[in-house]
């Protein structure tokens, strides 16, 4: 009985170790810093129907736009809205819809 009760467990280890191996394979995003403009695409970028937090990057003479998470948009556009700010912006980046989006972790002004 402990003999089958022990193969069981090694079987479930072992298992669990397989799919923790299979997950861990793929791709996980790192979080980078971005410096740049942090904006409104509506009103000042003029990109968009609705407002939405940006932070407006240059790197090698390309400027590329960032789109805050839903929730990191309403923490940090009132700040920003009218009166755009320079400023770095720490997180993940994805592409969803055809827009780039940054899940932000933290937003520092200059």
């Amino acid at each position: 009985m402990r003999t089958l009760v022990a193969c069981v467990a090694l079987v479930g280890a072992l298992l669990l170790v397989l799919s923790d191996a299979s997950v861990g394979g793929e791709k996980k995003a790192k979080d980078v810093t971005v410096k740049g403009k942090v904006t409104c695409a509506k009103c000042d970028l003029m990109q968009t129907d609705a407002c939405a937090t940006v932070i407006v990057t240059k790197k090698d003479g390309k400027e590329t736009v960032l789109f805050f998470d839903p929730a990191s948009h309403k923490k940090n556009h009132a700040a920003v809205c009218q009166a755009p700010k320079d400023g770095s912006v720490t997180g993940t980046i994805a592409e969803k819809d055809g827009k780039k989006v940054i899940t932000v972790k933290s937003v520092k002004f200059d």
